[in-house]
């Protein structure tokens, strides 16, 4: 299994109120900055020429959905050369996930961290930024496509400054693997949901 990176374009957008709760509208209004938009795409070949199929990719945003619920969605301002998620570097934190018919939606909050405040800085000056997908699996190569494959395990979401795939736009909301980033639950919630979804 290789580290797999994926970039989508990010860009500063407009206001959508209603993906906010109340909860997070009285954060905006404090302050607070979140972003929302397409972190991913199944079934597309993409700019870095790998196709996710849906199947695989649906599977890994139920399994993400409970480091979302979590708080642990964390992800880094610019993207580090392994697979494990480096605190000190965390700038942001997924607080909701979702498939949008092929299309993996998201919700992002910036953290109030070093990272963050320079990613809240980079949002509010307009500069236009990737939303990078960072996980693990192999590939398969034919018919001039790489596939991704069963075993692909999502880490992560980063920001980064390369564009990559049009039309993956996020706007701002108002105002080799060692298994180091999963745990033991983690591992079992992932075969839970094998098993139930093949019932």
């Amino acid at each position: 299994m290789k580290l797999l990176r994926e970039f989508y374009e990010l860009c500063d957008g407009g206001i959508c109120h209603d993906l906010l709760t109340e909860d997070e509208k009285r954060q905006v209004a404090e302050g607070a900055t979140f972003l929302t938009g397409k972190l991913q795409e199944a079934d597309v070949q993409n700019g870095n020429g790998r196709v996710y199929p849906f199947k695989v990719l649906a599977r890994e945003v139920q399994n993400y959905e409970k480091l979302v619920k979590e708080n642990r969605a964390l992800g880094e301002l610019d993207h580090p050369d392994d697979s494990v998620i480096n605190l000190k570097n965390a700038s942001h934190m997924v607080t909701a996930i979702w498939m949008e018919d092929k299309a993996v939606m998201g919700k992002v909050k910036v953290l109030n961290t070093p990272s963050g405040q320079v990613l809240k800085s980079l949002v509010e000056s307009g500069v236009k930024l990737g939303i990078s997908s960072r996980g693990m699996g192999s590939v398969s190569e034919g018919a001039g496509k790489v596939i991704v494959q069963e075993d692909f395990q999502l880490i992560c979401f980063d920001f980064v400054s390369e564009p990559s795939t049009p039309n993956a736009f996020m706007m701002r909301e108002a105002k080799e693997f060692n298994n180091k980033v999963f745990t033991k639950a983690d591992r079992i919630n992932r075969l839970l949901n094998e098993v139930l979804k093949n019932e």
